[in-house]
Formats: structure tokens, sequence, C-alpha cells
């Protein structure tokens, strides 16, 4: 009987990259579009739970619908939330993007929400999730954050003035992306020839 283990997260897959990894969002709610789109070929695919009609529920199904196929699946929450970041993991996510980040002690708070005690605050309950197989992966307590994957969207208008450093956001973090429309802003002031901040590889 093989091992289980945790799904394989989006980190793993850009540590192992090559090329520009090319992925799409899915905002349907619909797990039988999830699955079109798992085995359409793509590299990753991100399930919208902040601005599309998700509810756990229908993650959860995309998950398991998904999960027949390589692409390794991302999450992207509501809120940066120790509540709702334990519901998305206890399904089984191991990629999330945590929105509405706007200093480095909010991205080392959705960090720690990703972890269990003594290095974060996520709370223990592998026995009833997914996300351990129900007591089924072994050591799941111990190395459930070697699986996972962290994003952080840096969105307010303080974060695009002054970009976070890379030294700044906590090492845990594994990408930054800032989601700026400079035009809804006029008076930002961009560098020359820049209208955005790059993704940035941790």
């Amino acid at each position: 009987m093989s091992v289980l283990a945790p799904d394989p997260g989006l980190g793993t897959a850009l540590r192992g990259a090559t090329r520009p990894l090319a992925g799409m969002w899915v905002c349907s709610g619909s797990a039988l579009v999830a699955e079109i789109c798992a085995g359409a070929g793509l590299d990753w695919l991100l399930i919208d739970a902040e601005h599309s009609p998700n509810s756990l529920e229908s993650v959860l199904a995309q998950l398991q619908a998904a999960r027949a196929y390589p692409a390794p699946v991302v999450v992207r929450v509501e809120a940066n939330d120790p509540v709702l970041i334990k519901r998305y993991l206890d399904l089984g996510a191991t990629s999330l993007l945590i929105p509405m980040v706007n200093n480095a002690d909010e991205a080392q708070a959705a960090v720690a929400a990703t972890r269990y005690p003594p290095e974060g605050v996520r709370g223990v309950g592998s026995a009833l999730a997914r996300s351990g197989r129900w007591s089924r992966i072994p050591g799941y307590l111990n190395s459930a954050a070697e699986s996972l994957t962290v994003l952080v969207q840096l969105e307010s208008l303080v974060v695009r003035v002054e970009p976070m450093t890379p030294m700044a956001l906590p090492p845990r973090v594994s990408l930054r992306a800032s989601m700026p429309l400079p035009r809804r802003w006029p008076n930002t002031t961009w560098p020359p020839g820049r209208t955005s901040l790059p993704w940035v590889r941790m």
C-alpha cells in the first residue's frame, strides 16, 4: 500500500520549473469546470473564493475534481483571517493566496495561520480533516508546513507608494504580488516606465 502524502503545492512546481508556468483562475464555482481546466494541460489553477460564487463546499468539490490531474491548485481565500485559512487548509488546500495584506505584520499573521503551534496558530483538527487524510498521513502535524505554499497580495495605496522589500516580509512567504490599478489613484507616483510592481520570487 502506498503511503499517503499531502498534495504538492505550487511552490514545488515553481522550484522545479525550467520555464514560466501558465495557469488559469477558475471562478465558476463548478467542480466540472475545474476538472476540465485541470485536465487541459495548464501548469496550475487558482480557485477564487474572494470574488467568486464559491463556498467551502464548492471549493472542496473542485479540489477533489482537480486532484486527478498534475496541476497544483491555489485557493484565494476571502480574507486574511485565521479561521478561514484554517478551514481551507483542512479541506486539503496546500497553496493559498491571501488578499489585502498591507504590511509585514499582516504577512506574518497570514503565515502563522498556516502553521501548527509552536510555529503558528493553526487549530489542530487533522483527525477530522481531509488535509491529513483523517490521520492517515503519517506525521502530518509535524510535516504539514513543508507542503504548503503561502502567497500574499499587497493591495493598499501605502504598499503601492512604498512597496515592501523582500527582506520586509517573513521568510515563509512564498511569493508576493501587487494588484495595482494606477489610474484609480492619480496621485500615486510611479518610477519611469513602471505601472505596477512585478511578481517577485521569495
